[in-house]
């Protein structure tokens, strides 16, 4: 069954009045290929553009992503993180990974927002790099663990 669907067949938010407050932890993690003119584009780590630097500014807004995510996925809980983290990395020969952690000591799991974090840091990075190349894509945003709450995740 799913959980957002009442016994009248209706959507909602799952009430959560019940659950005990432990700490709850996501990572996700979301991978995007890059043609070699962008990967070559690569200094000290970040790529300088126009705009400014690629991976910062998709730390920067995957952060404020994953503090909003109840603003763009209607059934999620409006929660205050108590820490967000991301990290970027290119991986030659064409990849860029996207590490997003949450963190917080709440009533319910923060899966939503490291999802959404490593998501809009994945389009940042397409974003800023489009002038390059449209040839990008962003090959999976995926939930590779999750901790608190009634059971775990592992799926690295």
């Amino acid at each position: 069954m799913f959980s957002h669907i009442d016994k009248d067949n209706q959507p909602g938010m799952v009430d959560v009045d019940t659950k005990s407050v432990t700490l709850r932890t996501a990572h996700a993690q979301s991978v995007v290929r890059v043609p070699a003119k962008v990967m070559d584009a690569l200094v000290d780590g970040d790529i300088q553009t126009k705009k400014g630097p690629v991976f910062q500014t998709a730390i920067l807004a995957g952060t404020m992503a994953a503090k909003k995510t109840s603003d763009l996925i209607p059934l999620c809980h409006p929660l205050p993180l108590e820490g967000c983290k991301i990290h970027i990395e290119a991986l030659a020969p064409d990849r860029v990974v996207i590490d997003c952690t949450v963190k917080i000591h709440h009533k319910t799991g923060v899966e939503m927002e490291a999802l959404t974090g490593a998501s809009v840091a994945a389009l940042t990075v397409y974003d800023m790099c489009k002038a390059m190349s449209h040839d990008m894509v962003i090959e999976s945003t995926r939930l590779l663990r999750k901790t608190g709450g009634k059971s775990d995740y592992h799926g690295e």
